[in-house]
């Protein structure tokens, strides 16, 4: 499950064959900034420009999906409101001032979660860059922003509740696409590869439906100081495993 802590070359840098969705738990900006003595905003300001940094990155590559997990339900909800409020306005900030990084850089905007109680000024300016970068068919960047993957399954089961019982669904036909159809986003593929920072060991009800058969990578890199030797590693990583989705891998000469 974790990583191999020795860098690669920043030359191995490549999307390794299958690798179509990758997803980023962005942990450790708190103990970045408590680590020098700073205040946790000041981790958090540091962790934008990773996101900056790596988002690029990964859309000169190739990479079809990036899902970058920004705020949960839970860290809404229980972080003092001090410091929900400044992330709120750092989310504000960084989707003005990314505009022309994501325009020059072909990547269309997307976000997940529950982005509806949010302030409407912060909503609003997700929403012009999500039509902004509506026609761009480059990488695809999603926000997961109020997110939990629970909620997410909760909220689909109420969709399809109501749709049987406004006869919009026969129950017959509730299944696993019936509920895919009425998550978050419908049309994004399952997650290839989960990477999370920090050395945390958990996934923290992130895309719970969709790393269902995701690799996953660990590393001890504090967020802010994610680079392009540590992406290297976990790309590295997915590209020498083998994926069976609850299979047999057969033999190369089969």
């Amino acid at each position: 499950m974790s990583g191999d802590s020795a860098h690669t070359t920043e030359t191995d840098l490549r999307i390794p064959e299958g690798l179509r969705h990758l997803a980023i738990i962005m942990d450790g900006n708190g103990r970045w900034a408590n680590s020098r003595g700073l205040r946790r905003t000041r981790g958090h300001k540091e962790g934008a420009g990773t996101v900056r940094r790596i988002t690029t990155t990964c859309a000169e590559m190739g990479l079809e999906e990036l899902t970058l997990y920004a705020l949960s339900v839970e860290n809404y909800v229980k972080r003092p409101r001090h410091e929900v409020e400044f992330l709120l306005a750092l989310l504000k900030r960084f989707v003005v001032r990314e505009r022309a990084t994501i325009m020059d850089n072909n990547i269309q905007f997307r976000t997940l979660g529950r982005t509806d109680e949010f302030p409407k000024g912060v909503r609003n300016e997700l929403e012009k860059l999500r039509e902004l970068s509506s026609s761009n068919d480059g990488m695809t960047l999603r926000l997961a922003l109020n997110y939990g993957g629970r909620s997410e399954l909760a909220d689909a089961a109420k969709k399809v509740a109501r749709d049987v019982q406004t006869g919009h669904l026969a129950l017959e036909d509730v299944d696993e696409q019936a509920l895919q159809d009425r998550l978050y986003d419908p049309r994004m593929p399952d997650v290839d590869l989960l990477v999370r920072t920090a050395g945390e060991l958990r996934v923290s009800n992130f895309l719970l439906w969709q790393i269902s058969y995701g690799e996953i990578f660990v590393c001890d890199t504090l967020w802010p100081d994610f680079d392009k030797q540590d992406l290297a590693s976990a790309l590295s990583s997915y590209g020498n495993r083998k994926r069976k989705f609850g299979g047999l891998v057969r033999p190369v000469d089969a």
